[in-house]
């Protein structure tokens, strides 16, 4: 491992030197293995947070879970030099590539922003022009992941990101104040005319609410592709 970097309270990003990495697309994620002095083995899977064609160096980003079997040590005890066993890249519906021309609208609940990172990534560092939408629910300003990059990204051109806290606002806050619900999704998802290429990622309830709100909407049910996540001990 070559850094861990602090994004929140309770998430850092872990950027790792991986021999012989095959390289990977925007979306993918790999599984990391941990193995005890007794041979116990605890395994999770994690969003591959950088963006492609980065040589044999990726990152994921860990939220902690304060009973998780895996998140802790990640967290908390991994320094750089430390070895992981990592097997990947994994996933071939959950991508995207710069070169596609639909706009992109991407929706977010909390720790799912990690492989929708990867696309933003992806697409800045491709100079896409593609028109692009990110909405992303936190529970409170110290809760949003990658926050300054994001508002580096949306400063930029053809990128929109618009935030949704669900929990706690900051003195002055005008933006939205609760779930994504189905008229968010109407004021801030691209028109079901222009056909976008729409993924959804964040906990199970979170994605299915979504998905169903933007199929009520009018949205191909086709352009919609979702990632979901739910208990796994961390």
């Amino acid at each position: 491992m070559v850094d861990v970097v602090a994004e929140t309270p309770r998430t850092r990003s872990l950027v790792l030197d991986v021999p012989d990495w095959p390289g990977h697309l925007a979306g993918q994620h790999i599984d990391v293995r941990l193995t005890a002095d007794d041979g116990y083995q605890a395994q999770r899977s994690y969003s591959i947070s950088s963006p492609p064609g980065d040589g044999v160096r990726l990152a994921i980003t860990v939220e902690r879970l304060e009973d998780g079997e895996v998140s802790p040590y990640l967290t908390d005890d991994l320094r750089a030099g430390d070895r992981l066993e990592v097997r990947g890249p994994i996933g071939g519906w959950f991508v995207w590539n710069a070169s596609a021309a639909a706009p992109l609208f991407l929706v977010a609940g909390g720790s799912g922003v990690c492989p929708l990172m990867a696309m933003l990534r992806h697409r800045a560092a491709r100079g896409s022009t593609v028109p692009a939408r990110l909405l992303y629910s936190a529970r409170d300003p110290g809760d949003v992941i990658y926050r300054s990059e994001l508002e580096r990204l949306g400063a930029g051109e053809g990128l929109e990101v618009v935030l949704t806290l669900t929990r706690a606002w900051p003195d002055g806050w005008t933006g939205y104040r609760r779930r994504v619900d189905a008229d968010m999704l109407r004021d801030v998802a691209w028109p079901p005319d222009r056909a976008p290429a729409t993924y959804v990622c964040g906990p199970t309830p979170f994605v299915e609410s979504v998905a169903e709100s933007l199929v009520a909407l009018g949205h191909d049910p086709g352009g919609i592709r979702t990632e979901r996540f739910g208990p796994t001990g961390g």
